[in-house]
C-alpha cells in the first residue's frame, strides 16, 4: 500500500509541469511521496502496535485511507488551480466556486482520518498491553 503511494507520488511528479498550479503539483508530488514513505515505515513497525483489536483494522483504514486522500486532493488543487484550503502553495490562484469546495472538502475529511489514524497509532506505540 506505501509501494503504490510512493509509486504514485513520483508519477504526479513527472505531470507537475502540465498541472494548472505547478506549486501545488509540487506539494501533491510530495505528499504522495511522503505518503509512501510513511506507510511503508508504519508497514514496518505494526507489529509493535498495541490496540485493542477491533481498533487494529481502523488505524490502518484510517492511516491508508487518509493518506491516499491526502495525495490525491492536493494533487487535484493542482490540476483544478484551487487555493483556499492551502494559500501558501496556492497563491494567486483561484478555482471555481464547486472546484474550491470539493478540494476543502476533500482536504478536512481526509486530514481528519490522518489525524484519527496517527493518534490511534501514537497511542498503539506507548499503551501497555494489559491497558
Amino acid at each position: 500500500m506505501g509501494a503504490t503511494l510512493f509509486f504514485l507520488g513520483l508519477i504526479s511528479g513527472l505531470l507537475v509541469p502540465a498541472m494548472m498550479n505547478p506549486r501545488m503539483g509540487l506539494a501533491g508530488h510530495l505528499e504522495g511521496v511522503m505518503n509512501g514513505i510513511f506507510l511503508i515505515a508504519v508497514g514496518a513497525a505494526w507489529s509493535r502496535v498495541r490496540l485493542p483489536s477491533g481498533l487494529m483494522p481502523w488505524a490502518a483504514r484510517l492511516l491508508g485511507i487518509g493518506a491516499y486522500g491526502n495525495w490525491f486532493f492536493v494533487s487535484l488543487a493542482a490540476v483544478f488551480g484551487a487555493s483556499r484550503t492551502m494559500p501558501i502553495a496556492g497563491a494567486g490562484y483561484e478555482a471555481l466556486p464547486w472546484q474550491e469546495t470539493l478540494v476543502t472538502t476533500g482536504l478536512t475529511i481526509f486530514a481528519l482520518a490522518m489525524l484519527a489514524g496517527s493518534g490511534l497509532l501514537v497511542w498503539g506505540f506507548f499503551r501497555r498491553e494489559e491497558d
